[in-house]
């Protein structure tokens, strides 16, 4: 691992960091980041016995710099997990600085020891900085679309 650069699992000590660098993706993304209730929400469900994601804080030095969440797929044809990435962020100050690259390679390792069969991730079509990134990582661009339905329009189906 790149000096200095440590990753850690959220925990009660550094579950704030991990919100505020959550904050610091919405920013980035130009969203609304978490409200109170939802920050809750991801304080009780990162600390829970059975966190429905795996959620990991990492330093440079004793500065917290970015996140990474994943959880698990399913895959029907190989009969095994895939490791989703859902988010991995590293704030703009070490930005290309080989601190993402470590993370990543967290996320490999994480994948081959729970014996993924792959790791999955989606990115948004306007961010060519990771697309470069993951492309550089060895990653390649499946061919699909993804679908949302928002919690309002539940009910709305046809």
């Amino acid at each position: 691992m790149k000096p200095g650069v440590k990753i850690e699992k959220v925990n009660r000590g550094n579950v704030n960091d991990f919100l505020l660098l959550i904050g610091g993706l919405a920013h980035y993304e130009d969203a609304t980041p978490p409200d109170d209730a939802a920050k809750r929400r991801l304080k009780i469900d990162a600390l829970a016995k059975n966190p429905p994601f795996h959620a990991f804080v990492t330093y440079l030095g004793d500065r917290p710099v970015g996140y990474i969440v994943y959880y698990h797929n399913y895959s029907t044809y190989e009969g095994r997990r895939i490791l989703f990435l859902e988010d991995i962020f590293v704030t703009e100050n070490v930005r290309k600085k080989g601190v993402g690259k470590e993370m990543f390679k967290f996320c490999l390792k994480e994948a081959k020891e729970q014996g993924c069969s792959e790791l999955e991730w989606a990115v948004l079509t306007w961010n060519e900085d990771a697309i470069g990134f993951y492309e550089q990582m060895g990653g390649k661009r499946l061919d699909l679309h993804i679908y949302s339905i928002e919690e309002k329009d539940f009910g709305g189906s046809q």
